[in-house]
C-alpha cells in the first residue's frame, strides 16, 4: 500500500493570473453538479460564510456550461443567484501541491492530499467582465469544491 508523503513530488511554483481553460479541464468542468457536503472553511472567514454550518445549500444545483450558467439554483441566496450567457471561464490559479493551495490560499482541507493539482477557476460575466462571488476548485479533474465566501462546499455530478 502507498502512503501518502508529507513532502510534495511537485515543488514548481503555483501559476497565478488568469489563462482560459484547457480542454481537459473543460470536459470535466461543464455539467451539472449538485452540493453535497460542507467541507471547511478558510483560516479567515466572514459573516457571509455562516460560520460554523456554512450556507444552507446542500441539494441545490449549479449548471456550467460552455455557453451558459447558472446558480439559480441557490434560492435561499440571492446574492449568488446568477445566469449567464457566454459567461467567460478562466483558470485563476493552479498548484502543484496542498502546501501551495494553502500558502497562497489559506484554506486547509483534509481532503486535499499533498501531491494533489488544485486549479482555482472563476466564472465572469462576458458583457460586464465582472467575476462573480462564486468560485471552483478542480482537484486532479476528479474532484470539483464550490467556494463561497471562504466557505467551501463538495459537489457531486448530476447523471444525465
Amino acid at each position: 500500500m502507498e502512503e501518502e508523503s508529507d513532502i510534495p513530488n511537485n515543488t514548481s511554483e503555483p501559476f497565478i493570473g488568469r489563462k482560459d481553460l484547457d480542454p481537459e479541464t473543460e470536459k470535466f468542468f461543464y455539467g451539472t453538479w449538485s452540493v453535497e457536503k460542507l467541507l471547511g472553511f478558510a483560516d479567515h472567514y466572514n459573516d457571509a460564510s455562516e460560520y460554523p454550518t456554512g450556507q444552507k445549500i446542500i441539494g441545490d444545483q449549479i449548471v456550467i456550461d460552455q455557453d451558459f450558467f447558472s446558480s439559480k439554483g441557490f434560492t435561499g441566496y440571492q446574492t449568488y443567484q446568477f445566469e449567464l450567457n457566454k459567461p467567460i471561464y478562466n483558470i485563476e490559479e493552479i498548484h502543484y501541491n496542498a502546501d501551495s493551495f494553502y500558502r497562497v490560499d489559506k484554506i486547509d482541507l483534509k481532503s486535499i492530499n499533498m501531491n494533489d493539482e488544485v486549479k482555482i477557476l472563476g466564472v465572469s460575466d462576458s458583457s460586464t467582465g465582472l467575476a462573480e462571488p462564486i468560485g471552483f476548485l478542480d482537484i486532479n479533474n476528479d474532484r470539483l469544491l464550490l467556494m463561497l465566501e471562504a466557505t467551501v462546499f463538495e459537489l457531486e455530478r448530476v447523471p444525465e
